[in-house]
Parts: structure tokens; sequence; C-alpha cells
């Protein structure tokens, strides 16, 4: 099974934003040298443990960091964007970087909704017209039309993600014969259907001639079970305290969350997740990787790794590669 990573350059505070990213760019030369398929960067704004907003940007900076691993955005929120720009921008970095690009679109504002506003050059986010860009998108990379080009000029074959958590991604894929991932650390309950509905109704394109769908999870891996879940705790009670509006920006640490007093909602939240990642020793976490992938008929896991030491992130993808089953 191939192995991927997205990493969403995680701050401890809102002012280590220098920090995160200069550990985003470590750690896409550590998944390189541990020889991981591809590293990816989200897009996520207003959010202050994330200092992530432009992965257009970042993945500059990564493809300089690095020499072979392919770099991706995990993904570009294309109703914020103009679709040329969109194209231009990444015919420039795949022209900068052959042959290692990976182009992944999503329809989320990854933010709240006056964010999204704000992002919307007239102030009215284009969700409802995603299937239009995104067609026009891949015309502009894929020189299918002839005004205006694209400069510089694409190299061929740029390839082109969607990204989702819902039917109805899985089925715009389908239809564009456009590669698939499945955001199941965005979405815990998303349907385990949605990749077989995706291949099932797959339509062959000139780029894409079989359906090839990943699925991205949290993973929280270490040498001590214990670890791990202190980990995987520390993470969900951050989440659950930015969704619920009572962070003030700083994380907890791991030492901090298995002394924090549970409640009832923080319980339900955390019970909610529980099925969607994979977490413990190596061979815990492998074991719920497989079943998982099995699952959602994935062809590729790609590990969303969010605890709060950058050491700890490192041993866990060192750790789930070094024990990857043959």
């Amino acid at each position: 099974m191939q192995l991927s990573v997205l990493d969403q350059s995680l701050a401890r505070r809102p002012e280590e934003a220098p920090v995160a990213l200069q550990e985003t760019l470590q750690m896409a030369r550590w998944c390189e040298q541990l020889g991981y398929g591809r590293f990816w960067v989200s897009e996520h704004h207003a959010f202050p443990s994330v200092a992530g907003s432009a992965p257009e940007v970042l993945l500059a900076a990564i493809g300089a960091a690095t020499d072979t691993i392919r770099i991706g955005s995990g993904g570009i929120m294309l109703p914020h964007y103009s679709p040329y720009k969109v194209a231009e921008v990444f015919s420039l970095l795949a022209n900068l970087y052959p042959g290692r690009v990976d182009l992944g679109i999503g329809r989320a504002p990854g933010a709240d909704m006056s964010t999204a506003v704000a992002l919307a050059p007239d102030g009215h986010p284009r969700f409802d017209r995603f299937p239009e860009l995104t067609a026009r998108l891949g015309e502009y990379l894929w020189q299918d039309s002839t005004q205006p080009l694209v400069s510089p000029k694409p190299p061929p074959g740029i390839p082109l993600w969607m990204l989702g958590s819902s039917p109805d991604s899985a089925v715009l894929a389908a239809r564009l014969g456009l590669p698939y991932n499945l955001g199941l650390f965005i979405n815990p309950q998303a349907d385990p259907r949605l990749i077989a509905h995706y291949k099932r109704h797959f339509q062959p394109s000139d780029l894409q001639p079989a359906p090839h769908a990943i699925l991205t999870l949290s993973v929280f891996c270490a040498d001590d079970e214990d670890r791990a879940r202190a980990l995987l705790l520390a993470h969900d009670l951050n989440l659950f305290r930015f969704f619920s509006g009572e962070t003030t920006g700083k994380s907890l640490t791991p030492e901090e969350a298995v002394a924090y007093p549970l409640g009832p909602r923080e319980s339900a939240f955390i019970r909610s997740r529980a099925q969607s990642r994979a977490v413990g020793t190596p061979d815990q976490v492998w074991q719920q990787l497989r079943e998982l992938a099995a699952a959602h008929d994935a062809d590729e896991v790609m590990a969303v790794t969010n605890m709060y030491y950058f050491e700890d992130r490192k041993r866990s993808f060192e750790l789930l590669i070094r024990h990857r089953p043959d």
C-alpha cells in the first residue's frame, strides 16, 4: 500500500507560525528520506493553530527543499479563486519541479462563512459553481481551449485531484475522470461506500484511464500505546475547543490533555471520531489502516499526524513506514 502525507503546518500558538512553517519544510525532507510517495499541504483560513493558508506559496518552498517526493495541494479551495489563476500558479510550480506536482482541489470554504465571504472577490462565495470551475480549470491546464493561453505553458499531464468528504465530490470525480481523495479526517462519518461508488461510475479520461482513490485519515503512531493516545487526546481536545469557541489560540500539550477534566460534550466529540483514525503502536496502527483501507476500497493511504510535539510527529512517520507490512 502506498503511503503519503498531508501536513497542516500545526502551530502550537498563533505567534509560532514561523516555527510551524519551518517544521513543515523539515518534515517534507524527512518524509522524502523515509520513502513516502507524496507530501501535500492544506488550505485553512482563520484557524489560529494552522499556519498553512496559502498552499501554492508553501509548495514553492517545499519543492526547493526536496528533490524527488511528489508535492501537492490538499487542496486549493477553488470557489475562492479564478480557475485561470490557479492553472497559471500550478503550471509555474510544475515547470519549477517537473513531474512532481499534484493539484488537489476542493469545494469547502476551509474557513467559517464570514471568512469565505472575505475571500470572495465580490463578497459572494461560488460554491454552487464548483463543477463549472473545475471543468474550466481542466481546460486551462490541459490546453483544451486556445484563449487565453496559460503562461508558462503547462507541462503535459499535471494531475488534477478531486478532494472531498461527501457524495457530491465522489460523483463529480467519477464523471470528470479524476483521481479522488476522500478526507475521512474531515468527515469521520463519511459513507464507506463513497469510493466504491466513485470507482463503479468512473468515466475514463485521457490522463486517468482507471480510477484511483486515496483515503486521508489521522494517524497517531508511537512506540508506546499510552503515548499515542495522549497525543491523540491533545489533538481531539484542541480541535473541540476551536470548534466550540473555547480556545485562546494556545494548544493544550499532551500532558495537559491527560489531566483535562472531560465533560459530556468533549467525550461525545471524541467518540464521534473514534472509528476514523489509526492510533497506537505500529502493529496496532497497521491493523487499523488495513481495515479502514479495505472498508473504504482505498488504493492509497494519506496520513495526517497533528501531534503537539514535532519530534513525536517525526517518530510517528518513521514508525509507520518502517513497520509497513510486505
